[in-house]
C-alpha cells in the first residue's frame, strides 16, 4: 500500500483537552488512554504467573511485582512521551527510521507477542466459562471468537464510551479482589517482608520472568504511543509539556490500580494456599477449586467473574496493539473485524491443539510459557523506543532527560537479562530432557543467536552508523511531476487524489474531458481517527500533510493554466467524498480505481462503489 496513516483510524478518536481553562477539567479530559493500556497488565496471563509464585514461593515474588510495574510507568511514559512529540506511535517511527527487512521482523516478533497475549485471553476466559457454567474448555476457547465482535460495537460508541467499559471491567475485577483479600485475611507483615529482592531457585526465576512479561507488555507500548494522541492539545511548547504531564499522572493511578490487582492476586495465593501447605498450585483452576475448598462458594464465584472481566477488557488491548503494529511497521490496513479475527484465530489454533493432543491439564501450563514469550520479545520493543525518545531531532524540546535514560536502559538491561538467563537455561532443560539433545539444539540455538545479533544491532546501531531518526516521516509518496492530457467536455469535474502514482492517470483523464477551460475540483480525505471524529478540528501529522499536499497539487496545475479548487475532507470516504461531491455540483467525478480482486476487497474494503450509488453525476472510475 503506498500511504501511511494513522493507527486506530476506527478506535482513536480525538478528545478536545482545550475546551476548558480550569486544570482538573483539563486533567480529567486526559484520563483514558492509560486504563486501556492499563488491562494489559491484569489479564489472565498475570493470573497464572501470580498464582504460581504465590502458592509456590509465597510473599517472596511481591518485589518482582513493584519492580515490574516501576519499569511499566517508565516506559509506558516514554510511549506517551513519543506519541505525544513526534505524532508517530512508536511502530510508525520504526517503520520511517529502520530499514525494511529489519522492520518486518520486528512486525513478525511483535505479532508474535500479540498472539501469545490473545492466547492469553483466549485461555483465561474459556477457564472463566469453564469454573462459572461448567462448559468444557474447548467449547469455551470457540466461543472466544463471538468477542471478536465486542469492539466493532464499542468503536460506534467513541473513545470515551469504550474506555468507560473498561474502566467499569476493571472496577469489577477491584471490587472481586478486595472482596477476596477479605476472605483470606493476609498478614501485612508478610506482605512488607516480600519487598526484599530474592529468587529462591530456577523455578522461582521462570516466574519472575513471566511476572515481568506479563507486567511490562511489549504491544502495550505500541498502543499508548498511539492512544494518547486521541486527545486533542494546543501546539505550542506550553500545551505538549502538560499533555506528557497529564499522561504521567494518568499512567501513574492506571498502572497502580493494575499493581493492586496483581498483587492481590499473588497475595491471595500465598495467604490461601501457600500459607495452608498447598505449595504446588501451579493453574488458575486449581485456584479456584481450593479457594472454593478454603473460603467458600462466593469466593470461588467472586475469582471466576473477575477472571471473566479480566479476558473481556484486555482482549481490546490485543485487537488495537494488532492493528497498530501490522499498519505502523506494514503500512497495511485490514478491515478491523478481519483483523481482529485473524488475531483471535492464531490464538485460538494452538489452544485447540494443545487441549486435543495434550488434553486440558496442559493448557495453563501454555499459559504461563505465552507470558515467558511476551518477554522474550519486550527488548524489541523496548529499545528502539528509548533511542526514539532521546533523539533530540526526532523529539526536539521534549527529548527525554538523561536522568530517565539512563534508568530506561537499567530496565532494558534487566530485561535483556534475565531473557538471556531464562533462554539459556530453557534450552538446556530441553536438551537434557530429550532423546535427540542435537535436534533441539538445532532448532533452538542458532534461532537465539540471531535474535540475539539483531537485538545488538537495534542497540548500536544510532552509535556506529547514520542517525537513526528522521524529523518525521512522510504519509504519502507525491509524485515528482503531474503528466496530465487535454480535452473539453464538462465545466466542472471532481477528481479524487490519494498522493500516489495513480493520481497521474486521474488527473490526465479528467482534463481530457474538460480541457483548460473546465474547473477542476481534486478531493483528498483524511482517515486518521481523529479526523473522523474531530473532522476538520483535527490537527495531526497526517492532516497537516494532506492540505500540503493538495497545496503542492494545485500550484503546478495552476501553473499549467488549469483552474484549480481543492477541498480535504475528513472521515470515511464513502460517505465524505459524495458530501462533497453533492454540494459541489460539479458535472463529473474522476475516482482511481485500487483494481483489488474480491478478498482484498473484503479485507480492505471498497470506496468506489457505495460513492458512486450516492453521488448525482457521472461516475469516471479510472484504473491504473
Amino acid at each position: 500500500m503506498g500511504k501511511q496513516e494513522k493507527s486506530l483510524r476506527e478506535i482513536h478518536g480525538t478528545v478536545d483537552t482545550t475546551l476548558s481553562k480550569n486544570t482538573w477539567r483539563r486533567l480529567l479530559a486526559f484520563f483514558g488512554p492509560a486504563y486501556l493500556v492499563s488491562v494489559g497488565y491484569m489479564d489472565p496471563g498475570n493470573w497464572a504467573t501470580d498464582i504460581a509464585g504465590g502458592s509456590k514461593f509465597g510473599y517472596a515474588l511481591i518485589w518482582v511485582l513493584v519492580l515490574s510495574n516501576l519499569m511499566a510507568l517508565l516506559l509506558q511514559s516514554l510511549s506517551a512521551r513519543l506519541g505525544l512529540a513526534s505524532g508517530l506511535d512508536l511502530a510508525q517511527a520504526s517503520r520511517a527510521h529502520y530499514p525494511k527487512k529489519i522492520n518486518f521482523i520486528l512486525w513478525l516478533l511483535a505479532e508474535i507477542a500479540i498472539a501469545a497475549c490473545d492466547l492469553a485471553e483466549v485461555i483465561g476466559m474459556a477457564i472463566g466459562l469453564q469454573l462459572l457454567f461448567g462448559l468444557p474448555l474447548i467449547a469455551g476457547v470457540l466461543i472466544t471468537v463471538l468477542d471478536t465482535f465486542l469492539l466493532l460495537a464499542m468503536q460506534r460508541f467513541g473513545i470515551r464510551k469504550m474506555e468507560a467499559f473498561i474502566i467499569g471491567l476493571i472496577s469489577i475485577i477491584g471490587l472481586a479482589f478486595i472482596a477476596e483479600l477479605f476472605f483470606v485475611k493476609p498478614n501485612v507483615s508478610d506482605i512488607f517482608s516480600g519487598m526484599k529482592p530474592s529468587i529462591p531457585n530456577y523455578d522461582a526465576l521462570y516466574i519472575a520472568i513471566g511476572i515481568i512479561g506479563a507486567t511490562v507488555m511489549p504491544h502495550n507500548l505500541y498502543l499508548h504511543s498511539s492512544l494518547v494522541q486521541s486527545r486533542k492539545i494546543g501546539r505550542t511548547a506550553k500545551n505538549v509539556w502538560e499533555a506528557i504531564k497529564f499522561n504521567v499522572i494518568d499512567s501513574f493511578i492506571a498502572l497502580n490500580l493494575a499493581l493492586f490487582v496483581n498483587a492481590a492476586i499473588l497475595i491471595l495465593a500465598a495467604a490461601a494456599f501457600a500459607a495452608h501447605g498447598e505449595n504446588k498450585v501451579e493453574t488458575i483452576a486449581q485456584a479456584h477449586y481450593l479457594l472454593s475448598k478454603l473460603l467458600g462458594k462466593s469466593a470461588q464465584i467472586l475469582f471466576a467473574i473477575a477472571l471473566i472481566a479480566a479476558g473481556q477488557s484486555s482482549t481490546l488491548t490485543g485487537t488495537l496493539s494488532g492493528q497498530i503494529v501490522m499498519e505502523g511497521y506494514l503500512n497495511l490496513r485490514l478491515q478491523p473485524w478481519m483483523r481482529r479475527l485473524i488475531t483471535r484465530m492464531v490464538a485460538i489454533i494452538p489452544a485447540v491443539i494443545t487441549i486435543e493432543i495434550f488434553g486440558e491439564a496442559k493448557m495453563e501450563n501454555l499459559l504461563v510459557l505465552s507470558q515467558v514469550i511476551l518477554c522474550l520479545q519486550l527488548g524489541f520493543a523496548v529499545i528502539p523506543l528509548i533511542h526514539f525518545v532521546s533523539n533530540k531531532k526526532l523529539m526536539g524540546e521534549f527529548v527525554a532527560s538523561k536522568k530517565l535514560i539512563f534508568l530506561a536502559w537499567i530496565a532494558a538491561f534487566i530485561i535483556v537479562v534475565l531473557n538471556g538467563v531464562l533462554v539459556y537455561f530453557s534450552i538446556a532443560d530441553w536438551m537434557q530432557k530429550s532423546s535427540n539433545p542435537m535436534m533441539v539444539w538445532l532448532a533452538t540455538v542458532p534461532i537465539s543467536i540471531l535474535t540475539g545479533l539483531l537485538l545488538l544491532w537495534i542497540t548500536f546501531r544510532p552509535f556506529i552508523g547514520k542517525a537513526l531518526v528522521k524529523k518525521s516521516s512522510r504519509p504519502h509518496d507525491i509524485p515528482n511531476r503531474l503528466d496530465v492530457a487535454e480535452r473539453k467536455d464538462y465545466s466542472k469535474i471532481a477528481v479524487c487524489v490519494d498522493f500516489s502514482s495513480s493520481d497521474n492517470e486521474a488527473l490526465s483523464r479528467a482534463i481530457q474531458q474538460g480541457g483548460k477551460p473546465a474547473t477542476y475540483l481534486l478531493i483528498h480525505i483524511t482517515e486518521t481517527a481523529g479526523a473522523r471524529v474531530m473532522k476538520n478540528e483535527t490537527g495531526d501529522f497526517e492532516t497537516e500533510f494532506d492540505q500540503k499536499a493538495l497545496n503542492d497539487y494545485s500550484e503546478k496545475l495552476r501553473a499549467d493554466g488549469y483552474k484549480i479548487e481543492i477541498t480535504l475532507g475528513f472521515g470515511n470516504p464513502k460517505e465524505t467524498i459524495p458530501q462533497i461531491v453533492n454540494a459541489a455540483e460539479v458535472d463529473l467525478l474522476v475516482m482511481g480505481a485500487h483494481g483489488h480482486s474480491w478478498l482484498k476487497d473484503l479485507l480492505f474494503g471498497t470506496t468506489v462503489e457505495r460513492v458512486r450509488h450516492n453521488v448525482k453525476v457521472p461516475v469516471l472510475i479510472v484504473r491504473k
